[in-house]
Parts: structure tokens; sequence; C-alpha cells
């Protein structure tokens, strides 16, 4: 058994993710190798250092360091693939329930809505700084168009709109999708696209367009990170104190829809899931003021059914 198996097995399944462009993929493996050999101070670790007792160790190890339990999940997942595929491979002995009492699952308590008064604000909040103006009409646009994700809004081209209407794939599943442009996106539309300084191939100004492969997601990435740091600074800016990001658009268009009663079907669709489990960890509770309503209302219907009646 190799004393350094399970990192080189790590490294190796990082390259496959690379060739076939999965970018974001091998930099959440290279993370979760990271963090496990910080775990085992050495990079010398062999698949015979991860057995039952050694991944609770690092799962305590992870919580003590203040990881969110779906960090932990996502580091077991990616040492347990490697660790399934050197079975597979007569590398690493095979373990019977080697993860079950470590947490590999999705905890989905923590909620990433904004309340519509405070999405409100953030739409509307009067700015004069033009970085914090673009990220305020992207911000409208994103939600005008479904709650459409930042990798698919930043990716838009000019010849996915056409005669108001606009097709794109999902860059992170390759669902088509389809949606009308309303009047109003239409006008924000051009504004953004005229921040734009240059031609780069996409309509919107995040993306120079001219970078591939790992350097154009690299790329990206660095054009998430300014954004969401641009939404943060436009959330100070309308007296907001929630943590905001990209994906605050997203849960909050989703989570809109469902206090107005529209289906978890057709949020799905908008949203362009392939799964209603994956729309419902979007949507977060109802406020306790609906609820209450909710539930004034159910004993009424009962409580005053002689009434009703009569």
């Amino acid at each position: 058994m190799k004393e350094n198996g399970l990192v080189e097995g790590m490294r190796e399944y990082m390259d496959l993710l690379r060739k076939e462009g999965r970018y974001s993929s091998a930099k959440s493996y290279q993370d979760a190798l990271n963090s496990f050999i910080r775990f085992n101070g050495t990079e010398r670790v062999s698949f015979l250092a991860v057995n039952k007792d050694s991944l609770r160790r690092y799962e305590a190890y992870l919580l003590g360091n203040g990881c969110m339990r779906n960090t932990i999940s996502t580091y077991m997942r990616r040492i347990r693939c490697v660790y399934n595929r050197a079975v597979e491979e007569g590398k690493a002995p095979y373990i019977h329930n080697l993860f079950k009492n470590v947490f590999t699952g999705v905890e989905s308590k923590r909620k990433k809505a904004l309340p519509q008064e405070e999405m409100y604000r953030l739409m509307t909040v009067r700015t004069e700084e033009p970085a914090l103006c673009k990220a305020q009409t992207a911000l409208c646009l994103m939600f005008l168009y479904g709650g459409m994700a930042f990798v698919d809004f930043a990716h838009l081209k000019a010849d996915n709109f056409k005669e108001g209407i606009l097709d794109y794939k999902r860059q992170k599943t390759g669902t088509p999708m389809r949606i009308e442009v309303l009047a109003v996106a239409r006008t924000l539309s051009e504004k953004l696209a005229g921040m734009a300084s240059g031609s780069s191939g996409y309509l919107y100004p995040f993306l120079c367009g001219t970078k591939a492969d790992e350097e154009g997601y690299k790329e990206y990435n660095t054009a998430l990170a300014r954004f969401n740091r641009n939404l943060k600074a436009l959330a100070r800016v309308a007296g907001i104190t929630s943590v905001v990001t990209s994906y605050t658009i997203r849960h909050s268009f989703a989570t809109t829809l469902k206090d107005l009663e529209v289906s978890v079907e057709m949020i799905s669709e908008l949203l362009g899931h392939k799964s209603i489990t994956t729309t419902q960890i979007y949507l977060k509770s109802f406020s306790l003021e609906r609820m209450t309503a909710v539930n004034n209302a159910c004993f009424n219907s009962v409580y005053n059914y002689v009434q009703q009646m009569g």
C-alpha cells in the first residue's frame, strides 16, 4: 500500500476532472485534499490512514476549526469517492460502512432568501457608485430572468435573445431554458450592456471572452467574487444586515414565488431544476406572520362553521 496513495489518488482524479473541463469539481477535490493533509500533518497519507476512527477524528477536527456541516459533508464525500475508486482498483481495502458515522448529508437550515421588503430596498436604493449601479442592475435582471444563476447570466450572448425570447442552456446542468423578456427587463438589459467596454462576445460586462478552459474558470471565479463584494456593499447602502450573495437572488426569487402560492412544480421549472427535491432546498419556511394568519383562518373556518352554514 503506497504511503501517499490517497494523495496520489486524489490528484489523479483531479487531473481527470480538469481534462473533462470540470474545473469547479476539481477545485472542490483540491480543497478536500488540502484539508485532509493539514489534519494528518503530512502529504504521506496512504489509503490505510482512512478508517472509521480517523474519519471520526477528522470530523471532530473540522468542527473544532469552525467548519460548517455542509463543508464537512463535501470533504467527506470527496474522500469517499476517491477511496471507493481505489477499492474497485484493488488499491485500498474494503471496509463495510466506512463513512456511516460521519456526516455526508445536506443540512439546509441556513436560509439564503431575503424578505420581499429587503429585496425591494436592494433593487431600488439610490447609489452613484458605478460598480454598485452595475451590481444593482444585474441583480434586477437576474431576478427578472427567472432567478438566473450568475454563471448563466455572465455567459449570456446577444444571440440568446430573439424576438423577445431568451433561450439559453444552464451552465451547470445543460438544461434548456426559455423565458419571455419583459419590457422592464429590456430597458435594464440595454443599460447593463452599455456598461461593457470593448467587445467580449458576451452581452454583459463581466468576462473578457478571450480566456478558455481553466483560465476561463479562474476569470469567472474572480468576476463572481467581485460581484458578491459589490452586492454586499449595495446591501450596506440599503441598510441590510443579512448576508447577500449572488445565491441570495435565486433563493429570494424562489421563496417569493412560494409566498405567492405558486406551485413547487412551476418554481422548479422556472429555476431549471431537474428535481423538485433540489427546489425545496431553495425554499425557506414561511414567515411567522404568514403562518399565524393561515393558522387563524383554519381555526375560524372550523369554529365558525355553524354560523357560516347558517
